[in-house]
C-alpha cells in the first residue's frame, strides 16, 4: 500500500479519535440538576406570550446560523464558545487561522522532516486554534466560579441594605473585577431595557455553564415567586461553593500523581516519536512503511486514545 494513503489514513483515525474524545468531554455536564432547575422555575413549561414569539421571530431573523455553525455538531457551538471565552472573533476567523496554521505545519515542517508525516502535522496544527479557544475558555469559566461566592455576599449586604436585587447587581457590576463584572453588568442592562430580571438571570446562567449560578437563578426566580429571605439564601449558596472549593482542592492534591503520571505516560511515546524521527529517520520510517510496522503504529494510537480517556476518568473527580 501506498504510504502517503497509509499516512492519510492514520490522520483520519486522529482526527475520528479527536472528535470521539471531544464529545466524551465536552458533552453537557450536569444535565440532570439543570433539568431539574428548570423544572422548578417552570421555565420549560413557561407558554409564550404573543410579544415573547414576536421578540423570538426578529431574533431568529437577525441572529440566523452561519454556515460553520451548520457544519459543526452541537456540542462544538464555535459562536457559544466564543462567546464564553470572551474572544472578539468571528468563527470564520478561527477557521481560517486553523487552516493556515495547519497548512504551513504540513508544508513547511511536513517536507522538512518527511512527507509522510504531513497529514498528521496538518491535523496538529488546525487543532491549535481550537485548542487555544477551550483552554481561554476554561480559564474565563474558572476565574468567574472562583469570583462567584463573593459576588453573592456582595448581592446579600446590598440587600440586607435596604437596596433593591437590581441594584445589588449593579454593585457586582461596578466593584468586581472581569469576568463576572461584565455579565452581571450584561444583566443589569438587560433589565433596565425592560426584560425581567428574571429572564436576564436565565440569559447570563445560558451564557455561563455553572451549575452554582443556576442555583443562583433557581432561588432568585422562587423567591420572587413565592417570597423569603433573599440574602440569608444567597449566603448559604455562598457558603456552600466556598466549601465545596475547599474539598474540590484536597481532591486535586490527592490526585496530583495520577494526572502527573498520566501527562507523562501520554507524551511520553509522542516524544519518543519525534526525537526518534529526527535522529534516526531510517529507523522510525518502518512505522508507516512496513506492514507489521502499520499495524503497530495504528494499534499504539488507539492504545493511546483509550488510555488517556481512562486516566481522564480516574482523575477526574467530581465535587
Amino acid at each position: 500500500m501506498n504510504p502517503m494513503v497509509i499516512s492519510l489514513l492514520v490522520g483520519a483515525l486522529v482526527v475520528g479519535a479527536a472528535l470521539a474524545l471531544m464529545a466524551a468531554f465536552v458533552g453537557r455536564g450536569d444535565d440532570r440538576a439543570n433539568d431539574r432547575l428548570d423544572q422548578l422555575v417552570g421555565r420549560g413549561n413557561r407558554k409564550d406570550s404573543s410579544a415573547d414569539m414576536l421578540l423570538k421571530q426578529a431574533l431568529n431573523q437577525v441572529d440566523r446560523k452561519t454556515v460553520f455553525d451548520k457544519l459543526t455538531p452541537e456540542f462544538f457551538n464555535m459562536t457559544k464558545m466564543l462567546e464564553q471565552a470572551d474572544a472578539n472573533y468571528k468563527p470564520g476567523a478561527i477557521l481560517g487561522s486553523a487552516l493556515a496554521v495547519g497548512g504551513f505545519s504540513a508544508v513547511v515542517l511536513g517536507f522538512m522532516v518527511s512527507p509522510y508525516i504531513a497529514p498528521v502535522l496538518f491535523i496538529m496544527g488546525f487543532s491549535l486554534p481550537f485548542l487555544w479557544l477551550m483552554w481561554k475558555r476554561k480559564s474565563r469559566l474558572n476565574a468567574f466560579a472562583g469570583q462567584l461566592p463573593d459576588a453573592m455576599e456582595l448581592i446579600a449586604r446590598a440587600l440586607r441594605a435596604g437596596h433593591s436585587l437590581a441594584s445589588g447587581l449593579h454593585v457586582v457590576a461596578e466593584e468586581m473585577p472581569k469576568p463576572i463584572s461584565k455579565e452581571f453588568a450584561r444583566v443589569y442592562e438587560e433589565q433596565n431595557l425592560g426584560i425581567p430580571i428574571e429572564e436576564a438571570l436565565m440569559n447570563m446562567a445560558d451564557r455561563v455553564p455553572n451549575l452554582d449560578l443556576k442555583f443562583f437563578v433557581t432561588s432568585v426566580s422562587i423567591q420572587r415567586q413565592t417570597g423569603g429571605d433573599l440574602a440569608e439564601i444567597l449566603d448559604r449558596i455562598g457558603y456552600v461553593i466556598r466549601e465545596r472549593f475547599k474539598i474540590l482542592g484536597q481532591v486535586k492534591a490527592l490526585s496530583a500523581e495520577g494526572r502527573l503520571s498520566g501527562v507523562v505516560l501520554i507524551s511520553l511515546p509522542i516524544g519518543l516519536f519525534f526525537l526518534m524521527l529526527f535522529m534516526k529517520p531510517d529507523y522510525i520510517k518502518l512505522l508507516w512503511t512496513d506492514d507489521i510496522g502499520i499495524k503497530m503504529s495504528i494499534g499504539a494510537l488507539v492504545a493511546l486514545i483509550v488510555g488517556s480517556y481512562v486516566i481522564k476518568k480516574i482523575v477526574d473527580i467530581k465535587v
